[in-house]
């Protein structure tokens, strides 16, 4: 769990970050989300230290970290950039070894880990384990430097825009991986991003800022259903039926059909919490035409009622 009081910014005369506070739950995942300069990075770079607060306490599991060693505290926070930072002249073994080592993890232990790293994010160990860095691309990259911010094992982990070098293809790809990751979803994530679908598919609570000051923090579906002011609304609106899709889910649905659907077309069974884009992606895939939905309870629907409900949900909302 962290916790930020008051936290500030200053540097000279501008005002980076503005009596910020917000707490983040073990195995949840905040999204500070906002425009270049609405201090996201800041506040980020201030939890791990890198950069100090003008004001404001920082709290890690109860303790304030400015009451702790710093390098017992970092090591407690994995960290995560965008230019991934691995050590050109490391092995993909030995990058991600680094902190296991410096904590004296018996070798037995380190090596067993990074295989199961590499094996969950998709790398293959038998072929990455001795591999340097040059020889990646850029998505495997980032899985590397990945699995290394989790190989100790960080109660926290941070990570400032790490998608964000990547083409869309290898980001949306890697963005899906890493939302399935088991170590992702136990631990308690804070993640900088600029990107609204990324933080709508990563976060359980958005933390909305703009020039330093917090605009609304809640879940995806309480900032696009339930904005507080014209700013929160209007940061949403060029994508608000995309972002439907994204917080709507199948237990949503409206007017369903309780009747059998047309013997002609195929039917796919879909769990109540199913995001309706995930839904409208598999109905809608090559080749699956006649498909049809069919929820928990046995109703069926159509890609055409998934449509319906999430612009019904958008008139009611504005």
């Amino acid at each position: 769990m962290i916790e930020v009081q008051g936290l500030s910014k200053v540097f000279g005369a501008t005002t980076v970050v503005d009596d910020l506070s917000l707490r983040v739950e073990v195995g949840e995942t905040l999204a500070l989300l906002g425009t270049s300069g609405s201090g996201k990075t800041t506040t980020l770079k201030m939890l791990n230290r890198l950069i100090e607060p003008s004001a404001g306490k920082i709290f890690l599991n109860g303790e304030e970290v400015h009451r702790l060693p710093l390098e017992q505290m970092r090591r407690r926070m994995g960290y995560v950039i965008q230019d991934v930072g691995l050590f050109p002249h490391y092995t993909i073994a030995e990058n991600i070894a680094v902190v296991p080592r410096l904590l004296k993890w018996p070798e037995a232990r380190i090596q067993a880990r990074i295989q199961l790293l590499l094996e969950r994010l998709g790398l293959a160990p038998d072929f990455f384990l001795s591999r340097y860095p040059h020889e990646l691309s850029g998505g495997q990259q980032q899985r590397v430097g990945i699995a290394r911010a989790l190989a100790a094992e960080p109660p926290v982990l941070l990570m400032d825009e790490p998608f964000s070098a990547l083409d869309p293809i290898t980001r949306q790809e890697l963005r899906r991986d890493f939302r399935e990751l088991e170590a992702f979803q136990q631990q308690t994530v804070v993640l900088v991003t600029h990107d609204v679908m990324e933080a709508f598919e990563l976060a359980d609570r958005i933390c909305l800022l703009d020039q330093g000051q917090m605009q609304q923090m809640g879940s995806p579906r309480e900032l696009l259903f339930q904005p507080t002011n014209d700013f929160v609304r209007n940061f949403f609106a060029a994508q608000r039926l995309g972002l439907a899709y994204r917080v709507l889910t199948v237990d949503d649905l409206q007017e369903l059909d309780d009747t059998p659907p047309p013997a002609d077309r195929q039917q796919i069974e879909f769990s109540a919490t199913m995001p309706l884009q995930e839904v409208l992606d598999q109905l809608l895939a090559p080749g699956s035409t006649g498909r049809v939905g069919v929820n928990n309870a046995g109703q069926w629907f159509s890609p055409a009622q998934l449509t319906q409900t999430a612009a019904a949900f958008l008139q009611n909302a504005f």
